[in-house]
């Protein structure tokens, strides 16, 4: 049995160890056009702050693709699927053969319209180990760094920079930081956070348009969509992302990302996706979203590996989940925000959860977030809330809210709770 896997990370890897769970000899290829070994992401913000080196970024032992019997192919793009020859054609004139494939090209930053970016020299994005190579290459003492994005991606970078001393204006048109996972209280929280730590904010706001300045301190100058103008020398661009579905653009079903079943599988026989890249139900709201979330392209992977050697595995539990960092502060947040509400605000700590029809939909964590796995598992159940002690897990989470019997069996059950599970 011949394997290709394009992609490199979470998901990648993920199904490199399912293929190897089920098949210990078939050929495994795996095809990256990053030119380095699997590294951990997140980790990125780490690193331009010198609290890491790209060793332990590592996502696996330097000895991963040997151990596991893998081809590894780096600094290579898939640039075409032939389905008829079942073949990858790649960018160094090669074509690979393969009899199951998996997709999993993850995302790209959004890089919005704005009249003279091009000029700009001492710009990058917020995604890869090369992009967090090339920021530190641009920064120098007395640098001026606006950060065009205040999601997850905008607030780590923003840590990064406040933790060797800079201090970054950060722009966005949402009226609120990290939009897509924290309501008004929650975000205004974060705010205060970063701006006691020396960070700016200018939201509801968009650049327009960029020169080149001659003769002054700063090489640039932003002109914001009411006017404002920001002087500035580096640019960091994270204001979003976009799924990379091209591979499978005509061949297989693609919404806003590469649609796939619960066992991982593409609408084209033999070609299977996961990860960032792919949309999946999401079962605390009921509908199709991207989650680029690593425990969810991971378990995704994992299930796509099963199934391409024979296995038979299903990951039908995935939510959105949030668990981050920014200097100090920690954020949980899991699945969707609707339904009734119970809300605490107290010494440094907001805890918010979204209830209805007697089950868990979905919460909001920042500073205490011990215990949140309860919750999570709580929604990945489907949890009757009427089956616990409800009052007592919004105010103190633990397993003594259960019935004896769903203690026994938590306590008991291992990998139970795991959301990618083998169908014997």
């Amino acid at each position: 049995m011949k394997y290709v896997i394009i992609g490199n990370s979470a998901a990648g890897i993920a199904c490199v160890e399912g293929i190897r769970q089920i098949d210990k000899k078939g050929s495994i290829t795996l095809v990256t056009h990053e030119a380095c070994h699997t590294y951990s992401r997140p980790l990125i913000s780490y690193l331009v702050q010198g609290k890491l080196n790209t060793k332990k970024m590592m996502y696996r032992n330097e000895s991963f693709y040997k151990d596991n019997d893998v081809d590894f192919i780096s600094g290579v793009s898939a640039e075409k699927i032939e389905v008829d020859k079942k073949t990858v054609s790649l960018s160094n004139g090669k074509d690979l053969a393969y009899d199951k494939l998996l997709v999993a090209t993850g995302s790209s930053a959004f890089v919005p319209p704005i009249e003279g970016l091009d000029e700009v020299n001492s710009k990058t994005t917020f995604m890869s180990l090369a992009d967090a190579e090339k920021l530190q290459s641009l920064l120098e003492p007395g640098k001026k760094v606006i950060i065009l994005g205040a999601g997850l991606i905008g607030l780590k970078c923003a840590e990064a920079l406040l933790g060797k001393n800079y201090k970054p204006k950060i722009i966005d048109l949402a009226p609120r930081v990290l939009a897509s996972i924290l309501d008004e209280a929650g975000a205004a929280m974060m705010q205060k956070h970063f701006e006691d730590k020396g960070a700016e904010f200018l939201l509801s706001k968009s650049i327009s348009r960029v020169e080149a300045t001659k003769g002054k301190k700063s090489s640039y100058l932003a002109i914001l969509n009411d006017e404002t103008k920001l002087d500035f020398d580096v640019l960091v661009l994270a204001a979003g992302v976009r799924p990379n579905t091209s591979l499978l653009s005509g061949i297989a079903e693609i919404g806003r990302g590469i649609a796939v079943n619960t066992k991982s599988e593409s609408t084209s026989p033999g070609i299977y996706a996961a990860g960032d890249c792919t949309e999946t139900m999401d079962i605390s709201s009921g509908q199709r979203k991207i989650m680029a979330l690593l425990p969810n392209a991971y378990m995704q992977g994992e299930c796509a590996g099963v199934n391409m050697a024979g296995g038979d595995m299903i990951f039908d539990r995935a939510i959105p989940m949030n668990a981050i960092g920014f200097m100090g502060l920690h954020i949980v947040s899991a699945g969707s925000y609707s339904g009734e509400v119970y809300e605490s605000n107290k010494n440094g700590t907001y805890k918010k959860l979204f209830f209805s029809d007697n089950k868990l939909n979905g919460f909001i964590f920042i500073g205490d977030i011990d215990k949140a796995g309860i919750y999570t598992s709580l929604i990945r159940e489907g949890t009757a809330l009427d089956t616990i002690d409800f009052n007592l897990i919004c105010e103190k989470p633990g397993l003594m809210a259960f019935t004896k019997e769903v203690r026994a069996e938590k306590l008991g059950a291992g990998k139970g709770g795991q959301s990618g599970r083998k169908i014997n």
